[in-house]
C-alpha cells in the first residue's frame, strides 16, 4: 500500500462517519463514499481535508469527479508526482 493510501484511509477514519459511526471502508477502494453512505456534503468537507494534509487543491468540482478512495489516491499522487 502506498503511503498516499494509507495516509488517505487514516484521515477517513478520523474524519468520515456514517449514522454516528466510524466508516467501514471496504477492501475495494474503487467504491464509492456515497454509495458506504456518505453524504456528499461531508464528501466536499472531507476533500478540504484532504487537501490541506496533502497540500494540494481540490475544488468541491474535483470532489465529484474524484468519487472514489483510489481515484482519490490517483489524484493526489498525480498532483504530487
Amino acid at each position: 500500500m502506498s503511503s498516499t493510501a494509507a495516509r488517505i484511509k487514516t484521515l477517513i477514519n478520523e474524519n468520515l462517519k456514517v449514522d454516528g459511526q466510524p466508516l467501514n471502508l471496504p477492501e475495494d477502494l474503487n467504491t464509492r463514499l456515497t454509495t458506504l453512505g456518505v453524504s456528499s456534503l461531508d464528501v466536499v468537507a472531507f476533500g478540504k481535508v484532504v487537501a490541506q494534509e496533502f497540500n494540494v487543491t481540490l475544488t468541491p468540482e474535483d470532489c465529484v469527479k474524484v468519487d472514489t478512495v483510489q481515484k482519490l489516491i490517483d489524484f493526489i499522487d498525480s498532483r504530487n508526482g
